[in-house]
């Protein structure tokens, strides 16, 4: 009884760190919403400042630094699904925005069976099939061409998630970190020379948002997530996230008034409920091949 204990006083405070994470990861529609900046200029800014809270982190902790392949790999494909989202959140609602993204292990699937000639189960198939469907429902409202391509750019910011864990596969914490902080590095390079360029505005509402989309949307989540996946399995960690696509389009209907349509509601139902039922029979499914399916299962929430 007294070994067991910790671990279950660990497991707890590891949901709740998660609980938390999703809770913050969620605000991200408001905020890049209430920000009247280029997204390359929000991209930038923001990971500026989550670089720097994902530095603290790793000193704290002394995580090493790692510069390889597989931290580069991470990195770059991460700043690709930062960019990507903050172009979807600009361009489409926030619901649509999140849940597109939600996608990601579908596209591991995809990539995996495609590059890496893994088998598809039947159970794999039928995922990929259902969300598909759903996916298609968001584009049969009556969307005005940019909203079109928003819905592209959240597609891809799913597809860059996979993309990111295909290329790195497992790896350590000290690499898996230097990953997070090299993408907030990359996507700060690319995005802070549009703040000069497109002429961003600095006002009290402009800056407390992107400090808190830099603070508490992405830098501290990304801590949560690292010390909750130390305690809880993927799976915890993947379905506590789906609190994430259930309250962004929540704090942007309060706060700036924006709804989805009835088919872009639909289809997000249908993506959530496929993936979070892909998850839980990944875990039992195969068994033999545990640590495999609970790495993928964990891929849901790498990028933001």
């Amino acid at each position: 009884m007294e070994e067991i204990q910790p671990v279950a006083g660990g497991r707890r405070i590891g949901i709740i760190q998660m609980v938390i994470c999703g809770v913050f990861w969620s605000t991200g529609g408001i905020f890049i919403k209430l920000i009247p900046w280029n997204p390359f200029a929000i991209t930038g800014m923001r990971s500026l400042i989550a670089a720097l809270v994902v530095l603290a982190y790793i000193k704290i902790y002394k995580i090493k630094f790692r510069l390889n392949r597989q931290s580069v790999l991470s990195g770059l494909f991460l700043a690709s699904v930062f960019l990507c989202f903050v172009i979807a959140n600009k361009l489409t609602t926030a619901a649509n925005a999140i849940v597109l993204q939600f996608t990601s292990p579908v596209f591991i699937l995809l990539l995996g069976a495609v590059f890496l000639k893994k088998k598809c189960r039947k159970g794999d198939i039928i995922t990929v099939a259902i969300t598909l469907g759903g996916i298609s429902l968001f584009f049969l409202d009556q969307l005005a061409p940019g909203s079109i391509v928003g819905n592209c750019f959240g597609i891809m910011a799913g597809l860059m998630v996979a993309a990111a864990y295909l290329a790195v596969g497992e790896v350590d914490e000290d690499t898996r970190m230097s990953g997070v902080f090299l993408g907030q590095v990359f996507a700060a390079v690319i995005g802070l020379p549009f703040v000069f360029f497109t002429g961003a505005e600095f006002t009290p509402v402009t800056v407390s948002c992107i400090l808190a989309l830099g603070i508490v949307q992405l830098g501290i989540p990304y801590v949560l997530f690292a010390l909750s996946m130390k305690h809880c399995t993927p799976l915890a960690c993947n379905l506590i996230g789906v609190v994430e696509p259930l309250l962004n389009p929540v704090w942007v209907f309060l706060f700036n008034g924006e709804a989805p349509g009835i088919f872009a509601l639909t289809g997000a139902a249908v993506v959530i409920a496929a993936i979070v039922a892909w998850c839980i029979w990944n875990e039992k499914a195969a068994p033999a091949a545990q640590g495999e399916s609970r790495e993928e299962t964990g891929m849901a929430n790498a990028g933001k």
